[in-house]
């Protein structure tokens, strides 16, 4: 009989102070997220230092919490699993140090975990049936990314966003129209007010890389528009600008997710990120999956923003793969995907 693996993850590396309990991958025993939105909407967006300092705060406890809700004592844990990168340097490393304290005092395995990797490892946790290879749409803050997931902790880029990402526009067309932070949420649920058809804005395509993303025109058509209803003395509709920006975002992302599915003869698809928990883009995806015939997979909201459920998730296959990182482990801010 094998032996259950459990890990203990641990994820800090933006707003959101996160530690789990999660055995052989799969099965959640606990997922306990402490989050710091509250905080942070005041100034528009996350502040480092603010961030770094209720991690410290609150990292013992959200552990605690994640040991107790899952009814596991540290004895019981096999290895610990830690987002190292990419994210912002101070809070990566109140996780990071506290990971490599909690290894140290032990003697239990610690196992480094990419952050975007993560995120494509929470379909595993709701989809049993999902293994590689298949091509997964990442769209978060930071990230727009195409990737062929060719195996547990393999990944293969092919497209990536030129300039800004589809999260980051998302944030930036949110504060031009007073939404305020997070943007996402707020531009998913006013749009349904809106009509998406009402603004013709552009979509990006990049001859020489049908895959690579661009939203920063779209972004500054969004501002143009709204600067110019300002000097002509129209009233804006804030709603129809929140519909027809999300139509233009949603229309690219599925657009080249499903061509790059047919180029790549991929028969599976997944979304992963903050942006996948956005309800048009899952409802666009679906449909767009159900013609095409392929089978599409998406992790629940809970996990498709920063949660420690899916670092342990991706710390489970690193484990079995025999990776393990030294006490010299440290905090890579830009740390691209696929490496390590």
């Amino acid at each position: 009989m094998t032996k259950d693996i459990t890990v203990l993850a641990i994820e800090t590396s933006c707003d959101e102070t996160a530690a789990a309990v999660v055995r052989n991958g799969r099965e959640v025993l606990s997922n306990i997220i402490s989050s710091q939105i509250e905080l942070h909407k005041v100034y528009g967006g996350v502040v480092p230092e603010i961030a770094s300092r209720k991690h410290i705060e609150k990292i013992n406890q959200v552990i605690d919490e994640a040991l107790t809700t899952a009814g596991m004592s540290m004895d019981e844990i096999d290895a610990i699993g830690v987002t190292y990168g990419p994210g912002l340097v101070g809070a990566l490393l109140v996780g990071v140090a506290e990971a490599k304290a909690i290894s140290f005092a032990t003697k239990k395995p610690l196992i480094g975990v990419h952050h975007i990797e993560g995120h494509v490892s929470a379909n595993y946790i709701e989809n049993k049936e999902l293994e590689p290879p298949f091509l997964c749409l990442i769209v978060s803050g930071g990230h727009s990314h195409l990737v062929l997931v060719n195996d547990y902790g393999q990944y293969q880029i092919i497209g990536r966003t030129r300039d800004d990402a589809a999260g980051e526009a998302f944030d930036k067309v949110a504060r031009a129209i007073g939404l305020g932070y997070p943007g996402g949420p707020k531009i998913d649920k006013l749009s349904l007010e809106g009509n998406k058809e009402a603004i013709a804005f552009p979509r990006a395509n990049i001859e020489d890389a049908p895959y690579d993303f661009s939203f920063s025109g779209l972004k500054s058509a969004v501002l143009n528009y709204i600067n110019s209803c300002e000097m002509k003395g129209i009233e804006i509709n804030r709603a129809d600008i929140a519909a027809s920006f999300q139509e233009a975002v949603i229309d690219v992302l599925v657009t080249k997710t499903i061509t790059a599915a047919k180029d790549y003869n991929m028969k599976r698809v997944a979304i992963a990120g903050g942006v996948a928990a956005n309800n048009h883009l899952r409802e666009a995806m679906i449909k767009a999956c159900k013609k095409n015939d392929l089978a599409f997979y998406y992790p629940s909201p809970i996990f498709c923003t920063d949660n420690a459920a899916m670092i342990g998730t991706a710390a489970y296959y690193e484990f079995l793969k025999g990776t393990r990182s030294g006490y010299d482990l440290n905090a890579v801010p830009n740390l691209k995907i696929g490496e390590r």
